[in-house]
């Protein structure tokens, strides 16, 4: 029993809360809880307490002023509604709560879920990196909107157009902005603004909503469209809170369609106080410059002198070049005459009549040279044709038909007849003599030589 007494830790009420208090908020953060809200009440500090319920049972949850970011018309009693939050409890009443930071409709849980999903992917395919992003136009000329043609949007974007910058022009693209053909038709709005030449930058907006209601933008044919489009995209669909993935693939996100306007133009006021800047820096450079000028003027007209002594100065140096040009005239002429007189010796010298009577006897030596080696090569050539003709005509074959001798020709097949076999019974045949030739027809054949060359009467028949 002392042992037990000694053991045993003592809390007060206070330190019991505080410490489970603390024991729930490090364990339980990031609470998500789906249920019914029951008992909502909201107070004159403008904080909502409710309690959060199911089937079975139910938790006390809190959502302080500045925490206020659920959709309008979601926190009613009888509403499911999807909650994140961590736990705490109550210290002064010792109530077990849930201190909310996050509230939607529950049915937008399965698309916020698909959202994420589809997120990842894209981010995978680079359609939302930052190095593609590109810059806007400082100053456009025309501006494409693709977005509802009577939505507030539209409205909210003319009127900032106007305030802002009233020389830019506007082609609205006119779409649908919610429901199942809205995602279509803002692609396709995209892909013809593409095409255009005259607009420079894109506005895609549209006003505030639920997920639901923002689903469009978050579609991938569209979301594909912005990053496909030849022109820098800006992005100003819904609110502040209001995030979609053409936030992500545009080249510029603005907060709002108002937001989206400003972005991409100029502000008048700005431009007006810039120019009358420009113009004061202007005319001060232009006076500086001024004053520059009107000192230098006063410099030249002091150094300016009378033209009647820059006449007599004029005529002095000409006096001056008059003697130095004929002092030189006469060394010049002196110099060639001198020239003149050592060129002709040495032209003399040089003359090709005391080098004639050498040259002829050179040129008298080589045309007998000249002769003898012809009259050399004459003989050698001479001497070899003789020899040629001498084997040619061993080797033709007129030679060997005038020693008796005939060539023969099949005229059936038009090859020459070396053999018997090359001439059959009947062929017709034509032989070439040493003098002449005939024609005739083979009447005989035969593989052994004959006794004489003569031929047989009545055995070859000629044609001449």
């Amino acid at each position: 029993m002392h042992n037990l007494l000694v053991e045993r830790i003592v809390y007060t009420v206070s330190q019991f809360t505080r410490a489970a208090r603390e024991l729930l908020e490090e364990n339980f953060v990031d609470i998500w809880l789906e249920g019914e809200i029951s008992n909502l009440a909201t107070p004159a500090s403008g904080h909502k307490y409710f309690s959060l319920k199911d089937e079975n049972a139910q938790v006390r949850c809190a959502l302080f002023r500045n925490r206020r970011i659920q959709p309008a018309g979601a926190l009613a009693n009888g509403n499911a509604v999807l909650v994140r939050g961590a736990v705490s409890l109550y210290e002064p009443r010792g109530d077990f709560q849930l201190i909310i930071d996050y509230l939607e409709p529950a049915g937008e849980g399965a698309l916020r879920q698909r959202l994420e999903v589809l997120k990842q992917r894209l981010d995978k395919d680079g359609l939302f990196d930052p190095a593609s992003k590109r810059p806007l136009p400082p100053m456009p000329r025309r501006i494409a909107v693709v977005t509802s043609a009577t939505g507030a949007a539209i409205r909210d974007i003319m009127a900032t157009l106007a305030r802002r910058f009233p020389l830019v022009e506007v082609d609205l693209y006119a779409v649908t902005v919610q429901g199942p053909c809205a995602g279509p038709e803002i692609a396709a709005a995209l892909t013809a603004v593409g095409h255009t030449r005259t607009a420079e930058v894109v506005i895609l907006a549209r006003g505030g909503g639920s997920l639901e209601d923002l689903w469009a933008f978050n579609e991938e044919i569209v979301v594909r469209a912005v990053r496909s489009c030849r022109l820098p995209v800006v992005s100003g669909v819904g609110h502040q809170t209001d995030f979609t993935l053409v936030d992500f693939a545009a080249d510029l996100r603005a907060a709002t369609p108002t937001a989206a306007a400003e972005a991409t133009t100029p502000d008048r006021e700005e431009l007006t106080q810039e120019l009358r800047l420009t113009t004061a820096r202007l005319r001060q450079a232009l006076q500086h410059r001024l004053r520059d000028k009107a000192q230098q003027l006063d410099v030249a007209v002091g150094q300016l002198h009378h033209p009647l002594e820059r006449l007599q100065h004029q005529s002095q140096v000409t006096d001056n070049l008059e003697r130095r040009l004929s002092a030189a005239c006469k060394n010049a002429l002196a110099g060639p005459h001198f020239k003149v007189t050592a060129y002709a010796h040495r032209l003399n010298a040089c003359s090709p009549r005391r080098r004639l009577p050498y040259l002829q006897a050179v040129y008298g030596a080589l045309h007998q040279r000249l002769a003898d080696r012809a009259q050399v090569l004459l003989t050698s050539q001479r001497q070899r044709l003789v020899v040629a003709q001498a084997q040619l005509d061993a080797l033709s074959p007129r030679g060997t038909l005038a020693r008796g001798y005939a060539i023969v020709h099949n005229l059936t097949s038009g090859t020459l007849v070396r053999s018997a076999d090359d001439a059959p019974v009947g062929a017709r045949v034509q032989a070439e003599l040493a003098a002449g030739w005939f024609k005739g027809q083979v009447e005989e054949t035969g593989t052994t030589p004959v006794a004489s060359p003569v031929a047989r009467p009545g055995r070859f028949k000629s044609k001449r």
